[in-house]
């Protein structure tokens, strides 16, 4: 997906589209995600690992097949659209076996830290390999058969997820208590620890889309270049990945609660402080402590999920959790957009970093929740 996500804009971009069809184009990444991630939580709740995973991956080589066969706009978005929706709906049924698979708090809090590395290497190696093949496939840099040659190797990633994941071996399903009444998802949402827990996971989530988003504004008022800028972008996501590597070899010492209102406070703090940096290497560093503050929260958020969340359920709390995150992330934008250009860029930082700090209460109280009966 990750790589999808940068070849496929590129692509329509160098056809002549304008920037607000790549807008709808990179929209629709999340939006499948949204509509499609209860009912892949439910999906995993019954079936558990492998069948989810394959028809996740028959999917999204679909997708890129299509893309490689018939490189066209209508194409790309239904590739953006079968890409987005496995992506979500394998994350859905990993993060479910991994945390089912973990006996006590300190393995949620290390599975959890192993597998957040993935998504960090993920944005790195799907959009590098696909630059790559994009500018030395074709006989010149932008061809036709470089764009080609992209979507061939995106369509050969999901089956090689397929030979790693076809032998895992199955966990034993969790039967629904008899007493248990049939709710809906959004029930779900009645449960005090999970509600407080969604609200913080929304707000830090708003918070690496504002960093994304406002940066580039940011350096583009202060005369930045673009390599500048991306290089700033760049610090932020390899301290996030760099603190998930640490944290599982310390995850004994760790308590969710904490980690996450530590983080929601530096977070604040940065925030604050972001607009008022005078240099691109200040901004760097403000980047990168950035990037170890937020980086720390998803092990710690998928952790608690776990604790809070009965074990036949927790398939439609993670797939609650994932469209929340994804409908933030097509709405925000536009909301960021219009508020910047009312308040400013400083101002935005300022007002994002305010909610966050306040949030921090709330994190804090997640603490207090007690485990759920699965573990």
């Amino acid at each position: 997906m990750a790589g999808m996500r940068m070849a496929a804009p590129l692509w329509a971009l160098n056809e002549g589209y304008s920037p607000a069809a790549v807008g709808v184009l990179l929209a629709l990444f999340a939006l499948t995600q949204v509509f499609l991630s209860l009912p892949a939580g439910r999906y995993a709740d019954r079936h558990g690992l492998r069948r989810p995973v394959g028809w996740a991956v028959l999917v999204a080589v679909a997708g890129c097949a299509l893309a490689l066969a018939w490189p066209h706009f209508v194409t790309l978005c239904i590739a953006a659209l079968c890409t987005g929706g496995a992506a979500g709906g394998a994350i859905i049924a990993l993060q479910r076996h991994v945390g089912r698979a973990a006996h006590d708090a300190t393995q949620l809090r290390q599975v959890f830290s192993w597998l957040a590395i993935g998504p960090a290497v993920s944005n790195f190696v799907g959009p590098f390999a696909a630059g790559l093949l994009i500018d030395h496939a074709g006989p010149v840099a932008g061809s036709s058969q470089g764009y080609r040659a992209a979507f061939a190797f995106m369509a050969v990633l999901p089956v090689l997820t397929w030979f790693w994941v076809r032998h895992t071996q199955e966990l034993p399903r969790t039967e629904t208590p008899a007493d248990a009444p049939r709710g809906r998802a959004w029930d779900l949402l009645a449960d005090p620890p999970l509600r407080r827990l969604l609200f913080v996971n929304w707000l830090l989530a708003s918070c690496w889309d504002v960093h994304t988003f406002v940066v580039p504004l940011l350096g583009h008022e202060r005369g930045l270049s673009a390599s500048v800028i991306g290089t700033i972008l760049g610090a932020f996501a390899i301290a996030a990945a760099c603190i998930r590597v640490l944290m599982p070899l310390v995850a004994d010492r760790l308590r969710e609660a904490v980690v996450v209102a530590a983080a929601m406070g530096i977070t604040a703090v940065l925030f604050g402080l972001y607009p008022l940096l005078p240099t691109a290497w200040a901004m760097g560093l403000c980047s990168v402590l950035l990037g170890l503050a937020l980086g720390s929260v998803q092990p710690m958020v998928m952790s608690l999920l776990h604790q809070i969340t009965p074990a036949h359920r927790q398939g439609e709390a993670l797939g609650l959790r994932l469209m929340a995150i994804n409908a933030s992330s097509v709405l925000m934008p536009m909301l960021f957009g219009t508020a910047g250009a009312v308040i400013g860029v400083a101002g935005l930082f300022w007002v994002v970093g305010a909610a966050v700090g306040l949030g921090a209460r709330t994190a804090w109280r997640m603490g207090h929740a007690p485990p759920s009966a699965g573990h």
